[in-house]
């Protein structure tokens, strides 16, 4: 049924300030762009992660607070990760907490409100070294 993560999707207020910050973060540009819109592919996997400008969000509660699913990035080190998240602004969510041999996981706010995870999956690892 669910067969994998097609496109991670965060709103922005300010879409070229959003866009200039994952640049920054990514060390790439968005390989597409629509007006409201832009992708970025990122990953071992080329998983997708778009910027949409937040007039087209759906409706829903506008408390202001994150909310919602965390979606864990995998990383070679949540460590460095999450300390360059914070150095570019993005604000601790969930600190770095050790899940068990192997996993560890830390979460950002980025400056635009949608949550960041980021995660050393050692399952991740085991996938994708079976795939090459």
């Amino acid at each position: 049924m669910l067969r994998g993560l097609t496109t991670v999707s965060f709103w922005a207020d300010d879409l070229t300030a959003a866009k200039a910050w994952y640049t920054e973060l990514l060390g790439l540009e968005p390989y597409f762009e629509r007006p409201g819109y832009a992708e970025f592919r990122i990953g071992d996997y080329q998983h997708e992660l778009g910027l949409i400008d937040r007039a087209y969000a759906p409706a829903g509660p506008a408390t202001g607070e994150p909310g919602g699913a965390i979606v864990y990035w995998h990383v070679d080190d949540v460590r460095a990760t999450l300390d360059r998240l914070l150095s570019l602004g993005a604000k601790e969510y969930e600190p770095l907490t050790p899940r068990g041999p192997g996993f560890v996981t830390a979460s950002v706010t980025d400056p635009f409100g949608n949550v960041l995870g980021v995660m050393q999956n050692q399952h991740y690892v085991d996938v994708l070294r079976g795939r090459r």
